[in-house]
């Protein structure tokens, strides 16, 4: 399993050298953009409207638009200094709460915890700590250059890192429109919704829950395959310098002598003329 951040984990004076791995994958079936014409993969292009022209990656610095067309420029230098003062420091626990105080509105991504070497014994303590108080860890670290807010429990017998949102990037629900502001159902509706609860209750198991649309288009796919309904990308031709280069010639050839053709008569007319005029 992939290793994509290396640090500490600390609560009091335990420090626990830990690994962090992703828990979870995106299984979206990626389709690609094709020029419908001739079925080539559709490119874009990073191209500045005041230059109307394409730039390179070295040529884009960052900023902070703090108002409209008003910006903070941002050098990689400043950037890459803010974020290692804070991915060295050690991800410290701040607090331990229970599971059922967080809202799941909060929850964004989760990361498996491995013990790094010598880390394995810490590593067993906290699980065992946070196994028998049932708490779990409230902690701040620095995840692909934001600071992000986290809980450390435990899933299946691993530690679990789950970033979790600031109060400030949850939405109001003041802001929903049209929500009624009390519930006054018809009683004899309310009893029959109850029932129909109780009657789908069951336990929550994950595998009974699939992803129909992607099974169903991954089948489409693997028709259209076996049945040869597949498109190959027109190459892109080559220009033939040799080629142009004729063509070229040539209508500078073609033009040239439509240019050459009225002084050759107008030389012929103008030499009959003098000719005549000498015989007179």
């Amino acid at each position: 399993m992939h290793t994509m951040w290396k640090g500490t984990i600390s609560f009091g004076l335990v420090n626990i050298p830990v690994k962090m791995h992703a828990a979870t994958e995106n299984k979206d079936v990626k389709l690609r953009n094709l020029h419908k014409e001739c079925q080539t993969p559709v490119k874009y292009q990073k191209v500045c409207p005041n230059c109307n022209r394409e730039i390179e990656n070295d040529e884009i610095v960052k900023a902070y638009e703090y108002a409209k067309n008003k910006f903070v420029v941002l050098d990689d230098e400043e950037l890459e200094n803010l974020k290692k003062e804070q991915t060295d420091k050690a991800v410290e626990i701040m607090d331990f709460v229970n599971l059922d105080e967080i809202d799941p509105i909060y929850f964004e991504k989760s990361y498996y915890l491995s013990p790094n070497e010598g880390g394995a014994k810490s590593y067993g303590l906290l699980r065992s700590a946070l196994e028998d108080t049932g708490k779990i860890g409230i902690a701040k670290m620095m995840i692909r250059s934001k600071e992000q807010l986290a809980v450390i429990r435990i899933y299946q017998n691993t530690l679990v890192v789950e970033t979790i949102h600031y109060p400030d990037e949850v939405r109001d629900v003041k802001d929903v429109p049209n929500v009624p502001a009390e519930n006054n159902p018809e009683e004899k509706e309310l009893e029959t919704a109850k029932m129909l609860i109780d009657q789908m209750s069951a336990e929550f198991d994950p595998e009974k829950y699939h992803d129909e649309y992607r099974t169903a288009l991954m089948d489409l796919i693997e028709a259209k395959k076996n049945g040869d309904e597949v498109t190959t990308a027109e190459e892109k031709q080559t220009p033939d310098n040799v080629t142009n280069l004729m063509d070229a010639l040539q209508e500078s050839l073609n033009r040239a002598q439509k240019d050459t053709k009225p002084k050759a008569k107008r030389k012929k007319a103008t030499a009959q003329k003098e000719k005549k005029k000498v015989a007179e």
